[in-house]
């Protein structure tokens, strides 16, 4: 039996036939899902969730290790700093990663310094801060920024909006605590891989949203670096491997009808809240609460690449119109990039990761003339999937 292999969120795992194993109850791909309980079907106990979502980070942790060994080894974080939740209605604590870049510490009265705040994948269930290490060491190198990888905490123990309460808390800590991290508030990115990319588009928008019934200090978001997000909950997950380049290339349902349980919680919960799909957000909220540049990237083979595709285009026209920078990396499936080889990095990351770097540099130096993201840049057509009549999507 020919038996094939691919990487999600850094785990190896055995390709499976997207039509099976879907989650009891999930609607067909005519049907657009409004509610949690549309999407998951009668959901499994959080006890189980917790249970099977134990084992798949073990799995991940091995599959990071190896991907870690791969020359050049990613940087350590310089501390770690933990702070109190103040936004989640569950109260806790969750960790703050900080990579310090060079100079930093050689001059403690040196100017202050733009800083990256992100967010790593996993399904909002799965993974940790340093997953991201490896486009850390391209932060430190290449934008000369401090780079803060948030711990924020995962489903099913934490379900929606934890993970995004978290991420504005963590910008909110930095934003508050500046001075003392010297890091300049007005000079903030922010980044995120998977899920974490779905947290870079929507802890903007739930700061945002947290202003304008508490007071907080001035601040500028200058920039997203989103990487392969999810967007849009209302899609089902049959719809999206229905419209894929290659469906059994997507993620296993597995892992999709885990990931889904375990954040989309309680089951009337609405899947078009915009602190969860931000496509569904108004065009008034993304104008006002997303600063002015966004580095999007999706991966052809991925089954969230028509929804990033959508959103890309909705941002970069009138009348949200930001400057939009978007790349679909050719030939590669969802968290290609974490693939757990010993012995080299994943094909293109480190291009692409300097690439991302590079413009984000741009825009923290506010170079008009040079900085690319100022020009004018026309995104692709929209590469939508032909229906299933025979003919293969271009």
């Amino acid at each position: 039996m020919d038996v094939k292999m691919q990487t999600v969120e850094g785990i190896p795992v055995i390709s499976s036939n997207p039509e099976a194993n879907l989650a009891k109850g999930e609607v067909p791909p005519n049907q657009k899902p409004k509610k949690a309980k549309d999407k998951t079907g009668t959901p499994p106990s959080r006890f189980s969730l917790r249970v099977t979502a134990g084992w798949w980070r073990s799995l991940q942790c091995v599959g990071m290790s190896l991907h870690f060994l791969a020359p050049p080894r990613p940087p350590n974080p310089d501390f770690v700093k933990s702070i109190p939740s103040t936004l989640a209605s569950t109260e806790g604590q969750f960790t703050l990663q900080f990579y310090l870049p060079e100079g930093y510490t050689k001059d403690p009265n040196s100017d202050k310094w733009p800083v990256v705040v992100n967010f790593h994948g996993g399904g909002f269930t799965l993974g940790n801060a340093s997953d991201d290490a490896r486009f850390a060491r391209f932060v430190l190198e290449k934008c000369h920024a401090v780079f803060v990888s948030v711990d924020y905490r995962l489903a099913p123990e934490f379900p929606f909006p934890t993970a995004v309460d978290d991420g504005a808390d963590a910008l909110l800590h930095i934003i508050k605590n500046a001075r003392e991290l010297r890091v300049d508030k007005n000079r903030i990115a922010t980044s995120g891989f998977s899920a974490g990319g779905n947290i870079a588009l929507t802890a903007p928008i739930r700061l945002f949203e947290h202003r304008k019934t508490a007071e907080v200090p001035e601040y500028r978001i200058v920039a997203i670096a989103t990487w392969y997000p999810i967007t849009d909950y209302t899609l089902s997950r049959a719809d999206r491997r229905a419209s894929a380049l290659r469906p059994e290339a997507t993620l296993p349902p597995a892992l999709t009808n885990l990931f889904d349980a375990s954040y989309l919680f309680p089951p009337e919960l609405d899947l078009a809240h915009p602190f969860l799909s931000p496509s569904r957000a108004s065009d008034e909220v993304l104008m006002d609460a997303l600063p002015p540049n966004v580095i999007f990237y999706t991966c052809e083979w991925d089954m969230l690449l028509r929804e990033g595709e959508e959103l890309a285009q909705r941002l970069q026209k009138p009348p949200i119109s930001k400057n939009v920078y978007y790349t679909m990396i050719s030939g590669v499936g969802h968290g290609w990039d974490k693939g757990p080889n010993p012995v080299k990095p994943p094909v293109k990351s480190e291009k692409l990761y300097g690439e991302c770097c590079r413009k984000l540099k741009a825009v923290f130096e506010e170079d008009q003339t040079h900085a690319i993201l100022h020009l004018p840049i026309k995104l692709p057509t929209l590469r939508l999937p032909k229906p299933k009549n025979g003919n293969d999507a271009e």
